[in-house]
């Protein structure tokens, strides 16, 4: 065979690097420098620690689609965006790309042994969490930079590690990690992992220690040899990673069941999935002094995530990212972040970014990627402990949902049902990741509920199960909503009823076997999945005291349920255009009309496909006893179609209405109503009642608004100018509330004035 000459070969691959460097200097060097140094137009490309951690793929990816409010994409022939991502890759070479020569094995035995290091560091899930996650320290570090961190620990303190002296104004002395830090605020860990949350206005000196806590390391040069061998190695999951963590304790999860006052421990705050805080600091009387106090934002919008607070941490989410923040001051202790899926493996809300939040459990937090990997993190650190694929078979599944907790179990669903996935709920072990049940949404033939599936429509049929549920500790039974039936709109390969598409579920969270179902649109042919929050409650209700679940639905009907058998207690229509059914049965099954039908031809039909309200959440106060919804009143067009088979009407003479209701759950009758101005498909904001006698929402028209929840007068509003695919929350730190809403690309946080 023929071998090109050594010199030949060097020759080649110099002249290679010439070429990519000039094109760089060509395309690249009027913002970032020809040496890739930076200017005031764009950040340094090399020794650039973010790009360290990027492969030649994700490079060319920026360079094509630009970044968020950054660099704007280019269209540059191929060739010239994978030379020019080469080049940059190589200006940033890590420890991951050097190979340098040893006994990794030998050195993973030193790390957990004898060299001591797992007794702070963690890696993969295993060792301590006092110091910084090491497990994709190759891809952030050079080899040099590497052994530096290991002889001479002093010269490189990581980012959030630093030492600090903090005296308290009580004169107390606190030693410990500087893990964050502001003009005005300190986030310090103490040696004992606790973490302490200051403002400027509780200590009164900080004196920074030059010196790492971590001494130099102590090993003959071939431990050193052999530990960089394998630290070099450590280029992050590449796969399911299983973890060994303890098994969490009963006052873990008794903290979420029983959250403390003040803290927001679930993605509706509670279990029970009311958006009603006991909270009143806040209150129709001093509302109107309500101020912004700080703003996070996060590179993408428009954020859907409910933030989750805890001891004075907050939790939020974007797209593949979960950020850990002070909630009083909004500074970063430390993020998490994992590269998007490529286009084309999912679809829908997941592969736009969609992400709803996490879950928390002790000392992890639970979250579901876009592509629909369930992950766990450490809660002080942001360290991977373990991340597992949910489904059983690669397709078109994604994951937008905040996972939710039930005793050991972390549970969750899927998005994909518009693509012809099959649903499913899943549960798997917070200590471990390893799958506990996983309940189908559509059975498979012979199965129970297979009966009510006829026709060649066999494959996937949808059922998503793309929204937190909620559960009940009195009847121990988990709610889960489920998805529409695939394909959308034509039924003709689907007749029956389909189950257990558009329905709320009882399970038994232990073991996923189900106990009743209640479908609100049986073969549903419109969209209508009945994806909205089971929002659980006790009270008297028509004369007896009763366990409630009340679901505002897509299809333009409330219903209240017995959620101990699922009973049909009451329905009604709580939107004025609703032509698809004449009214519910005794047992709350749809009463149809002509409009029901989907044909080849369009057939005007009320609600939209968007639904008479969607998945934004509603809340019900004891204070009023009314139901609080945001409500669409709309209709569209529909036709048989197996995928898209829907339109928009654009009436001027009869517009989209957005409003929000307060119901009489009763009754079903309006007790009171605000007019949204602005579209309709603007505004996916749900509301949050407090035992302050309010009401907070985002408006179609940009703003955010606190309302009097017995009479929906307007007592506050400050104009945002932002849309809204969020739902508030509210919490306190320190005796102070404070209320928290994503909007656009940003978290915003109001509180009253201090004085």
């Amino acid at each position: 065979m023929f071998q090109r000459p050594i010199a030949f070969t060097f020759l080649l691959a110099v002249s290679l690097c010439s070429a990519q460097q000039n094109l760089f200097v060509q395309r690249c060097a009027v913002c970032h420098g020809e040496g890739a140094g930076g200017t005031d137009r764009g950040p340094a490309l090399v020794g650039n620690r973010r790009m360290r951690t990027r492969s030649s793929v994700d490079i060319a990816n920026i360079i094509r689609k630009g970044t968020p409010g950054g660099m704007p994409p280019f269209a540059l022939p191929e060739a010239e965006v994978s030379a020019i991502a080469e080049y940059v890759r190589s200006l940033n070479a890590n420890a991951f790309d050097s190979k340098p020569a040893g006994d990794a094995a030998a050195g993973e035995r030193f790390f957990f042994g004898p060299g001591k290091c797992a007794s702070c560091h963690s890696v993969g899930g295993r060792g301590g969490h006092s110091g910084p996650d090491l497990s994709d320290i190759a891809r952030q570090s050079t080899l040099a930079e590497l052994e530096q961190s290991l002889t001479d620990p002093s010269a490189r303190i990581a980012p959030g590690y630093t030492v600090v002296d903090a005296t308290l104004n009580d004169g107390r002395e606190l030693r410990g990690f500087a893990r964050s830090r502001g003009s005005h605020d300190l986030q310090l860990q103490t040696l004992d992992g606790a973490l302490h949350l200051l403002a400027d206005t509780e200590y009164r000196a900080i004196r920074t220690e030059e010196a790492s806590l971590m001494p130099p390391l102590r090993a003959t040069p071939d431990e050193l040899r052999d530990l960089l061998a394998w630290l070099s190695r450590l280029g992050g999951a590449s796969g399911p990673l299983t973890g060994a963590t303890p098994e969490p304790s009963p006052t873990e999860f008794d903290a979420i069941l029983r959250p403390k006052t003040g803290d927001w421990g679930t993605y509706y705050g509670n279990l029970s999935g009311n958006r009603y805080s006991p909270l009143d600091q806040i209150n129709a009387g001093n509302v109107k002094r309500l101020q912004l106090r700080w703003i996070y934002p996060i590179p993408y919008q428009p954020l859907e995530t409910t933030p989750l607070v805890f001891d004075g941490m907050m939790y939020v989410t974007g797209p593949n990212q979960v950020f850990a923040l002070d909630a009083r001051s909004g500074r970063e202790i430390w993020r998490y972040v994992r590269p998007r899926t490529p286009a084309g493996t999912i679809a829908g809300d997941a592969a736009n970014g969609a992400n709803r939040g996490v879950a928390l459990l002790g000392d992890r937090v639970f979250f579901a990627t876009d592509n629909a990997h369930m992950i766990c993190l450490h809660r002080l650190t942001g360290a991977l402990l373990w991340d597992v694929f949910m489904p059983e078979t690669p397709q078109h599944y994604g994951a937008t949902a905040a996972p939710l907790v039930v005793g050991g179990l972390v549970i969750s669903g899927i998005a994909g049902g518009d693509e012809g996935i099959r649903g499913f709920i899943g549960a798997w072990k917070a200590a471990t990741g390893k799958l506990a049940w996983r309940f189908w949404t559509v059975p498979n033939p012979g199965e129970p509920g297979s009966a009510t599936w006829s026709g060649k429509a066999v494959e996937g049929r949808g059922g998503a199960t793309w929204l937190t549920g909620t559960y009940d500790p009195e009847t121990g039974l988990l709610y889960w909503p489920t998805g529409n039936p695939f394909p959308d709109t034509d039924g003709s390969e689907r007749s029956g009823d389909n189950l257990y598409t558009n329905c709320d579920l009882a399970l038994d969270p232990q073991t996923g076997q189900l106990r009743w179902y209640f479908q609100f649109t049986p073969h549903d042919l419109h969209d209508w999945d009945a994806v909205q929050p089971p929002v659980l409650l006790d009270a008297d209700y028509q004369g007896a005291a009763r366990k409630l679940l009340l679901h505002a639905n897509r299809n333009g009907y409330l219903y209240v349920l017995d959620r101990t058998n699922g009973k049909f207690l009451f329905g009604k229509p709580f939107v004025k255009k609703l032509t698809w059914s004449s009214g519910l049965d005794a047992t709350g099954r749809p009463i149809l009309t002509p409009n029901n039908e989907t044909k080849a031809g369009e057939v005007r039909t009320c609600p939209p496909v968007r639904g008479a309200t969607n998945w934004y959440s509603p809340a019900f106060s004891p204070l009023t006893n009314f139901y609080y919804v945001m409500v669409v009143e709309d209709c569209g067009l529909y036709h048989q179609a197996q995928q898209g088979g829907f339109g928009f009407l654009d009436n001027p003479k009869d517009p989209g209405m957005k409003y929000l209701r307060a119901l009489n759950i009763e009754t079903g009758a309006i007790a009171w109503e605000i007019p949204q101005v602005g579209p309709p498909e603007r505004n996916y904001s749900g509301v949050l009642a407090t035992a302050g006698g309010i009401v907070f929402y985002g408006e179609s028209s940009g703003g955010f608004a606190a309302v009097d929840a017995r009479t929906g007068a307007t007592l506050w509003h400050l104009e945002a100018g932002t849309i809204w695919k969020a739902s508030p929350m509210t919490y306190t730190v320190e005796g102070r509330q404070y209320v928290t809403i994503a909007g656009g690309a940003n978290i915003l946080t109001f509180a009253l004035p201090e004085n």
